[in-house]
């Protein structure tokens, strides 16, 4: 690619960046505080927390790669250059696991961003999770169909986690760093 091409494309890149913190408020200082706060919750978690610890072994460099990866998903930053699917293949997690990850994510999500930055995240994180999840399912050797959840019949079961269970997990960001992030 020509570098006059490069140049136009990382000027619409940073356009549509500053287009969608203008309109939802989303910047690289609510990103670290939703990935940080949101990475303590999975850790704690009692499903969760020992699927990541056994995977996880640099845990900065994994906030520091998932901070990149949700601002090239929410800001359209090109910053994260990883490619997560093959690192999920692999993993026991099946549906259940997603909708406790989920759970987990809009609880930090509404907690600690404005509603319409919170509803921007969920967005996403609903479609990576449905991608996952069947990234996950093909590898295991199931097919869905439309709508079809994965549930691999090897794994323990998972309880569901309720919204309140997930609120309870870690102690929430400080009341002026919440409060700032709703207004």
């Amino acid at each position: 690619m020509e570098s006059k091409q490069m140049d136009e494309m990382a000027e619409r890149r940073a356009q549509a960046s500053a287009d969608i913190t203008a309109e939802t408020g989303i910047d690289d200082a609510m990103i670290a505080v939703l990935v940080d706060t949101f990475y303590a919750r999975v850790r704690a978690d009692a499903v969760l927390g020992p699927i990541f610890e056994g995977h996880v072994t640099d845990w900065d460099e994994h906030l520091s790669q998932m901070r990149l990866f949700w601002s090239s998903v929410a800001l359209m930053s090109g910053r994260y250059h990883g490619r997560p699917m093959p690192k999920h293949l692999n993993l026991p997690i099946d549906g259940r696991h997603f909708d406790r990850w989920l759970v987990l994510f809009e609880t930090v999500a509404q907690e600690v961003c404005p509603p319409v930055a919170a509803a921007y995240f969920l967005e996403r994180a609903r479609r990576i999770a449905s991608n996952l999840e069947y990234g996950v399912a093909v590898t295991n050797g199931a097919e869905l169909t439309r709508g079809q959840r994965f549930l691999n019949p090897g794994l323990p079961p998972v309880t569901p986690l309720a919204r309140h269970e997930a609120a309870e997990k870690t102690s929430s960001p400080p009341q002026d760093q919440q409060e700032s992030r709703r207004q």
